[in-house]
């Protein structure tokens, strides 16, 4: 049974879109969403509205978080342009999702880290910028989580690490943003390089190995140039940009 996963979709409904119809063509017949869901300056509201008619298996991240918890005042540029158009009946649809969620006993899933929504899990930021973890960073933050297939979003970089002990770390990469620039905790940039929507396809293993979890990164085009006009007509050339290159 293949599993589709997806994270940081970031109100990018069209990306959205095409990635669903690419997993079902795939074979996936089930989708797991790992949070950061409508923040941005795009569709928060129709795709909060897709995903909530969906009812997809789903954690928040800490951009559901902070719509939650900050006044609009204290928000970020795309937090408070999502919290000015979303409505009582959509907060009551992310104030309900769990921060975490056990999928399966050997399948875990989070946003940043176990321990934070705001850790990257596969990705180490330093002075000098962002560099992929070690296996000991990783396993690090991982705790006493001891399942043999972790699924992490966050970062938004696509990668898959297998870890000596046999456990797999997959990140799927972003739906909506491909790229952007960022200060915390210190100045850096993650870039795809590239303008496809990013998710990922789970599935055990064959006959012989029924626990090994095996993964299969995924690259989806679609009307890209369409969400960067939209993001540039709201005021936000950053985020035209990355949509339009994959690059911030």
């Amino acid at each position: 049974m293949a599993i589709a996963v997806i994270s940081d979709i970031h109100g990018n409904l069209g990306a959205l879109e095409a990635v669903l119809a690419d997993a079902r063509a795939r074979g996936a017949s089930r989708v797991v969403n790992l949070g950061d869901i409508l923040s941005g300056p795009l569709d928060a509201v129709g795709t909060a509205e897709r995903l909530m008619a969906l009812g997809l298996e789903t954690i928040r991240g800490n951009h559901e978080r902070q719509l939650l918890d900050l006044a609009r005042e204290a928000m970020n540029l795309s937090d408070a342009a999502t919290d000015a158009v979303l409505e009582p009946r959509h907060r009551d649809w992310l104030a309900a999702l769990p921060v975490e969620m056990w999928l399966e006993p050997d399948l875990y899933a989070c946003h940043g880290s176990p321990r934070s929504d705001l850790e990257m899990l596969l990705e180490t930021v330093e002075p000098q910028g962002c560099r992929a973890a070690t296996g000991a960073e990783v396993t690090e933050r991982l705790g006493g989580i001891d399942a043999a297939l972790v699924l992490c979003g966050h970062s938004h970089k696509q990668r898959a690490v297998r870890l000596e002990d046999g456990r797999l770390v997959v990140n799927p990469g972003s739906v909506g943003l491909p790229a952007y620039a960022e200060d915390h905790p210190w100045p850096h940039v993650i870039e795809s390089g590239t303008s496809e929507a990013r998710y990922a396809l789970v599935e055990r293993g064959a006959d012989g190995e029924p626990d090994a979890w095996q993964v299969q990164l995924c690259a989806v085009a679609y009307d890209w140039a369409a969400a960067a006009r939209r993001a540039a007509e709201g005021g936000r050339e950053d985020w035209a940009r990355a949509l339009a290159t994959g690059y911030a």
